[in-house]
């Protein structure tokens, strides 16, 4: 950071702020519209006094819990283990929590006793989520006086996402959506304050490879689970999902790394590896890796109605 009390940016100020720290002690500059949204995450969670955080190990849960770290003292982060939570992503939160310091409670979910759930339907979502905001709130109760808020950011609001819809029924805060603050501004602000994870790609559940209506099953995310870290170990590809839609696997990438694939030989292992894994077909797209390609809006989706 250049040493400096501020400086103009276009028609923004970048000043210091005491109150936001990165994880080595230091004040960081921030630019005035991006300080005002994270000075009322701020505010807002010290009106809470104890907070429980719903943590996945993703950028916007890892940012809400370091922001309420520096706001509160009592912090608890939750993560919900369940069998569509890839194990990888389990293991993450357990790094994330230490290196924050913050107090860490792993929970059991099991949407897959939910035959709702198990049938995929569009909103597939809702019924997780569901379980989950209620397991949240037996847990903030039993603690004693905890709120539970989550790292829900502006954009997540919008499109089609059922799960915001149960836990917004559970009275789960969103900081960061009331906040206004978007995708970018979480990955900008997480990375101003040093957090590791500032790039990640977005990690939704296994399931959400699934094609909408065809069944769900343990072994079906098992496989999906096996082929994506089989692929990574491969490639170091970080945006990918293996879409199951049944027999067939299709491979999204993202559009900057489409080009690892155009080897043959690396083509062959894939296919091997993944028919290995149950898989009839192989399948690469073309066009990438795109988020939300499998709900009901999406191209893929409309054609497959048709």
């Amino acid at each position: 950071m250049p040493k400096y009390d501020e400086e103009l940016i276009g028609n923004k100020m970048l000043t210091a702020d005491t109150s936001l720290r990165a994880l080595d002690g230091q004040a960081i500059r921030v630019h005035e519209d991006l300080r005002v949204k994270a000075s009322g995450v701020l505010a807002e969670l010290r009106l809470y006094k104890r907070v429980l955080v719903a943590f996945s190990g993703g950028i916007d849960s890892t940012l809400i819990l370091y922001l309420a770290k520096l706001a509160l003292d009592e912090v608890v982060a939750v993560t919900a283990n369940s069998p569509s939570l890839a194990s990888s992503e389990l293991e993450e939160t357990k790094r994330l929590v230490a290196l924050l310091r913050v107090r860490h409670m792993i929970i059991q979910t099991d949407e897959l006793s939910d035959s709702n759930y198990v049938s995929n339907p569009t909103n597939r979502c809702y019924f997780c989520k569901k379980e989950l905001g209620e397991k949240l709130t037996q847990l903030a109760e039993e603690l004693g006086g905890y709120m539970i808020v989550d790292g829900t950011n502006a954009e997540d609001l919008q499109g089609h996402r059922p799960g915001a819809k149960a836990l917004t029924e559970k009275g789960i805060r969103r900081p960061l959506a009331q906040a206004g603050i978007s995708k970018e501004e979480v990955r900008e602000l997480a990375k101003l304050l040093l957090l590791p994870n500032f790039d990640k790609p977005s990690m939704p559940c296994l399931s959400s490879r699934v094609a909408y209506g065809e069944i769900i099953s343990p072994e079906r995310l098992l496989r999906i689970e096996r082929s994506e870290n089989f692929i990574r170990t491969l490639t170091g590809v970080k945006d990918l999902r293996v879409r199951d839609h049944g027999i067939v696997a299709r491979i999204e990438v993202g559009r900057d790394e489409r080009s690892i694939f155009f080897n043959e030989e690396l083509l062959d292992k894939i296919s091997e590896g993944l028919r290995g894994f149950g898989f009839v077909h192989v399948a690469f797209d073309l066009a990438g890796y795109r988020s939300g390609n499998m709900n009901p809006s999406s191209p893929t989706m409309r054609d497959r109605k048709e």
